[in-house]
């Protein structure tokens, strides 16, 4: 090729690519024709010289999303690319990426149960309309809070009503008693377990896991007393639908769980879509821990959490980065002394 085309070739290519000119702009530079330009331009990628690379981020979050159904015998898990690995951000990218999924696999017929708290209503609000017909809401877990922190239970609920063209049902109890007796009394009433077993009966179950912290929804709530704190604090890693589990997805406490009013946790692995929705640094253990009881069978989670779930050793123990940072964050044994009131800053599950 002539040396003095090569050159043109070379600065048309730099002044399009580089500096963002165009075509007519290098035209009149060069003292060339626009179609000479469009013409060297091409040559330029045919020769070579010019090599165009797209990054595309979804292709990575394939393989992981890959990688996690196989690793943790998923039917479908969803990674999200979120721009910080922040638990608010992480958030809202997951209430989209959630919305959007249940907007394509909701269906004429089906029955919808959801659980409550801050990604839950991300995912709530990012609800667009379908027109679907028969489609049934209802409320897993109880939502009543004894304190002033909102648990969104009632807007969630609303809004997938609302979302899916039907009037959802609600459990306007709280999540958590202080006596077995007091939740054998509650679900004996009729009402109550018409609800209860519709949430039972739904096929496709859509949840959250909190982390056992102060910024808990749960614990902000005021369902425990001091020794409930205690072990929650001491051998849970997070809570499905306020039901606390263990690094091995086991409950925790057996006497909690007999106090607790909405689905069993067992329910969840018979469901035809059980989604989890969770990501973010917090919650990295209560995912493992959801994935190792076997709850979900679809996971919806970002990309740094998918990868950190993937480095996990097959034991569960993390690697020895990952130990460092979990060290850092957990205060995990040790409870707060007397319920003392901790300092708002806002809900966290």
């Amino acid at each position: 090729m002539e040396t003095d085309k090569l050159k043109k070739m070379v600065d048309a290519a730099k002044m399009y690519y580089q500096l963002d000119y165009s075509q007519q702009e290098i035209a009149k530079k060069l003292g060339i024709s626009r179609p000479t330009v469009s013409r060297l331009l091409q040559m330029a990628k045919e020769e070579g010289i010019v090599q165009i690379k797209i990054l595309d981020p979804t292709q990575d979050n394939e393989i992981l999303a890959r990688g996690l159904e196989e690793r943790y015998g998923l039917e479908k898990a969803v990674v999200v690319s979120a721009p910080q690995n922040e638990n608010r951000i992480v958030k809202k990218y997951l209430g989209e990426a959630a919305a959007g999924y249940l907007h394509d696999i909701v269906k004429d017929g089906d029955s919808i149960g959801v659980t409550w708290g801050t990604t839950l209503h991300e995912v709530a609000v990012n609800l667009q309309s379908k027109h679907v017909r028969n489609v049934r809401i209802v409320q897993m877990n109880g939502g009543v809070s004894y304190s002033e922190t909102d648990t969104y239970a009632y807007e969630i609920v609303h809004l997938f009503g609302k979302a899916f063209n039907t009037t959802p049902h609600f459990l306007p109890l709280p999540a958590i008693v202080d006596h077995m007796l007091v939740k054998q009394a509650i679900e004996a009433d009729r009402h109550i377990r018409k609800i209860l077993d519709m949430g039972k009966n739904t096929n496709i179950a859509v949840f959250t896991v909190g982390v056992p912290d102060n910024d808990s929804v749960v614990i902000r709530a005021g369902y425990f007393n001091f020794e409930d704190l205690q072990v929650v604090y001491s051998r849970a890693v997070g809570d499905i639908c306020c039901r606390y589990i263990d690094m091995n997805g086991n409950l925790c406490s057996e006497e909690l769980d007999r106090r607790t009013i909405g689905i069993d946790l067992s329910e969840l692995r018979r469901k035809e879509k059980s989604i989890l929705v969770a990501g973010g640094p917090c919650k990295v253990e209560a995912v493992y821990g959801a994935l190792r009881g076997k709850y979900p069978n679809v996971l919806i989670t970002d990309q740094f959490t998918a990868k950190t779930l993937l480095e996990r050793e097959p034991d569960g123990e993390p690697d020895a980065g990952e130990a460092g940072q979990q060290a850092e964050r957990v205060p995990a044994g040790r409870p707060p002394a007397e319920r003392q009131p901790v300092v708002d800053r806002g809900p966290g599950e």
